[in-house]
């Protein structure tokens, strides 16, 4: 799709209508229908918006989409709409009531902040993309708080807003970009735009490493349904330095102590495995002090404890067995105890899930979960299932 306009038109919103919801198999059929009263090119822009629409249901409100516009690029590098929303809560609560986004994309973020009544400046350089975002605006109503610009954001006058809010593009020609100075713009350009703003909030790579933090930044790493979304580099909150983790739905916020590195101990009855935004914010510690666990080694974010301490920072699992990594022994074992219904977690071991799993050969009416891992530098199998806690009186 390189031109939005056609779409827009009342042709093209009737076709858009007309082809919502068109499964993968029919697309063929439907195109051919339609061809025969419409340009080609229509036909096929629809199509391809149909599709784009029902993608995206998995990031926005089945609602939403089915209203918005999108690009193939859109609608994988835009944010979540639920991290939107929980983002534009936090700046609603510094008192912010106005935002410059810069590199807004389709515009996924900005219409989180204007749901949340805040003024909405929406940049970006890409003509076609700018576009999707004033259509989404449009779309949903948002136009008296969301203005989009097509502009180079490097030269856009941010003096006139209350925070910053920069969403750097983080994919090049060969894919996923992990160096923030090869962001676009570069991690550093975004960081100087913050200096000079009251607030900001800068999304970044989840995988960013902790040294690269601005000390004046406080860092947040956010998950969402225990997949780990992204970091966000806060400026302007009265908490330089400080680091945090977030579970949504929720929210719930773990704050960093800065307490030092768990003792390792034996394996206990339990072991927790700690949401992914608490281990990429280097807070496995703090979940261990809460369930009074140690690490079953040096380097891997498994937390035990004999006892079971329910926490929303990690899934607690009840070990039965802790075996010597051998893959006969464990066969043996789970045709022992009658498990068909194998998960298998890693961490900390080469071998991968799948051709585990077709090894052993699980049959049976039972279920249970393997870890694969290390324990005191030994190569282990940890088996088990999820913790329940104990039945009341």
């Amino acid at each position: 799709m390189n031109d939005l306009a056609p779409l827009l038109t009342p042709e093209g919103r009737a076709l858009l209508e007309e082809v919502r919801g068109t499964a993968p198999a029919d697309e063929l059929a439907v195109a051919t229908r339609l061809r025969r009263g419409h340009p080609a090119d229509l036909v096929s822009a629809a199509l391809g918006q149909a599709r784009l629409r029902q993608r995206a249901a998995a990031k926005f409100a089945a609602a939403d989409a089915e209203r918005m516009f999108f690009t193939p690029n859109g609608v994988e590098q835009s944010t979540r709409a639920s991290v939107a929303a929980y983002r534009a809560r936090r700046l609603t609560d510094l008192g912010v009531t106005s935002v410059a986004d810069l590199c807004c994309g389709i515009g996924g973020d900005a219409i989180a902040l204007a749901r949340a009544g805040i003024r909405v400046l929406a940049v970006d350089r890409d003509p076609l993309t700018a576009a999707v975002a004033r259509a989404n605006a449009e779309a949903l109503g948002l136009t008296g708080l969301m203005q989009v610009r097509e502009a180079d954001v490097a030269e856009v006058d941010t003096a006139g807003y209350d925070a910053v809010f920069v969403d750097p593009a983080r994919r090049g020609g060969r894919g996923r970009v992990f160096d923030p100075e090869a962001y676009s713009p570069p991690l550093s350009w975004a960081v100087e735009a913050a200096r000079r703003a009251p607030h900001a909030a800068l999304k970044i790579a989840p995988g960013i490493p902790h040294e690269a933090v601005p000390p004046e930044a406080e860092a947040e790493w956010i998950s969402d349904g225990g997949d780990v979304k992204e970091a966000v580099l806060w400026f302007g909150t009265g908490a330089p330095g400080a680091v945090r983790a977030t579970l949504l739905p929720g929210p719930r916020t773990l704050l960093g102590r800065g307490l030092p590195d768990p003792g390792v101990r034996p394996v206990g009855r339990y072991l927790y495995e700690p949401d992914g935004a608490v281990i990429r914010a280097h807070l496995v510690a703090e979940v261990a002090e809460e369930v009074g666990g140690g690490l079953v080694d040096a380097t891997i974010a498994y937390v035990t404890a004999d006892e079971l301490h329910p926490t929303p920072y990690a899934t607690p699992y009840e070990i039965t067995d802790q075996l010597p990594f051998n893959l006969k022994k464990l066969k043996a074992l789970l045709r022992e105890r009658e498990v068909g219904t194998l998960t298998v977690k890693k961490r900390g071991s080469a071998v991968e899930p799948e051709e585990l799993r077709r090894k052993v050969k699980p049959q049976g009416p039972n279920a249970a979960t393997v870890f694969l891992t290390r324990v005191a530098g030994a190569p282990t199998m940890l088996v088990g299932g999820p913790a329940r806690p104990p039945e009341g009186p």
